[in-house]
């Protein structure tokens, strides 16, 4: 999904980390033209006194949002009404929620129904309905990683290996894959949420295979992206996903051939 033409972003503040941000807006860009930033927060308290210079400076539209009684917060409703009016504008394809809140799972929910692409952003501990809810949701620990990568990643001319804090993530994978379990690092995902992502690559194939049993991993990605939002080649430690699947050669044959102009496609089936 990289054609979004009018994308609106609302950041919840008191559940985003300020750090992020930037990388947040690069990860959605990607995505399409972000044309609304807001970011909502009592600006007045003292765990939010440093949004301010970083506000400025990607340009993101400031929403005050006073307590108004002591102990609720009142920036999710705020957050929640102006995105219900932005949504009746009827100009926006996408919206993205920029938070770890599950209270934002009926606001998510709603987006969906009315036709709109709806995008999540937050930490892996967010609750795995507001996760659901979202068209994709993108972990923020894999920004994270992403950036930090660009200094540390090393081509070795394989697959597009990627280390991440000093862990060879790929090769743990193939060891894993092998049977190996000695000396192998630790993951980025623990084995049974590795595990349910071949059973969806398995899903896809008995869907989507051509006459020689194989399957486009573009199809098998936008099938796996549907049915777990919060999929992310990242979190496993790969860079795409035909990587993930090359990890392990016990379980899937894969091939690449022409397509039209200059496109390569890359196609598995299950062994």
């Amino acid at each position: 999904m990289n054609s979004l033409q009018k994308i609106a972003m609302v950041i919840d503040a008191d559940n985003t980390q300020i750090s992020k941000l930037e990388a947040v807006i690069r990860e959605i860009s990607k995505h399409g033209r972000i044309v609304v930033k807001r970011a909502y927060g009592n600006w007045k308290k003292d765990t939010l006194k440093n949004w301010e210079g970083e506000i400025k400076r990607l340009a993101i539209k400031a929403e005050q949002q006073f307590d108004y009684v002591s102990g609720k917060n009142a920036t999710d409703m705020a957050l929640v009404i102006d995105t219900i009016e932005l949504l009746y504008d009827n100009i926006y394809d996408a919206f993205v929620i920029v938070s770890s809140d599950s209270d934002y799972t009926p606001l998510a929910i709603k987006l969906h129904e009315s036709g709109v692409y709806v995008m999540g952003v937050g930490e892996r501990k967010t609750p795995e309905a507001f996760r659901n809810a979202c068209d994709e949701f993108i972990f923020l620990e894999n920004l994270s990683a992403e950036e930090r990568s660009s200094s540390e990643k090393k081509d070795d001319g394989e697959n597009g290996k990627m280390e991440f804090h000093g862990k060879d993530v790929y090769h743990g994978a193939r060891a894993a894959a092998a049977g190996e379990t000695k000396g192998m690092p630790k993951k980025t995902a623990d084995d049974s949420d590795l595990e349910e992502i071949h059973k969806l690559l398995r899903i896809a194939s008995d869907t989507y295979q051509d006459d020689d049993g194989y399957v486009n991993v573009s199809a098998a990605g936008t099938f796996i992206k549907r049915a777990k939002p919060d999929f992310d080649t990242r979190t496993y430690g790969f860079v795409k996903l035909p990587q993930l699947i090359e990890a392990f050669p016990d379980r899937y044959e894969m091939k690449r051939y022409p397509g039209k102009g200059t496109v390569t496609i890359v196609a598995y089936k299950c062994l």
